[in-house]
């Protein structure tokens, strides 16, 4: 069973900085892509950041320069670091993968971004 489970969300001033971590179950880093949503308030899941079983990163537009996805195999984590957050960025940020042709979800967790 494919579980992921994100922990690192809380409260951060604008301008801080952040990491979020994500413990994946079931399936190995080592053989499968990882990425990062996010859903603000009342709007759609966003892609935010991926990385390939190879260790590649790919972008969304508005993570580029300021975020950055990096993973642990031997761990099995994926991490999400965001720095010179902005109120923006408040949001619940979700870990993702896929095996199989099914993809899979974590909770959530809370980032939120105010002074």
């Amino acid at each position: 069973q494919v579980q992921l489970v994100e922990t690192g969300g809380r409260w951060v001033q604008p301008g801080g900085s952040l990491t979020l971590s994500c413990v994946v179950s079931g399936i190995s880093l080592n053989d499968h892509a990882a990425a990062w949503y996010r859903q603000l308030p009342g709007q759609q899941r966003d892609y935010v950041i991926s990385i390939t079983s190879q260790g590649f990163a790919h972008y969304s537009d508005f993570a580029k320069g300021r975020f950055t996805i990096s993973k642990d195999n031997a761990q099995n984590t994926v991490y999400l670091q965001m720095n010179r957050l902005k109120p923006d960025d408040t949001a619940v940020y979700y870990c993702w993968t896929m095996t199989a042709g099914q993809e899979y979800w974590g909770q959530g967790t809370q980032v939120t971004v105010s002074s």
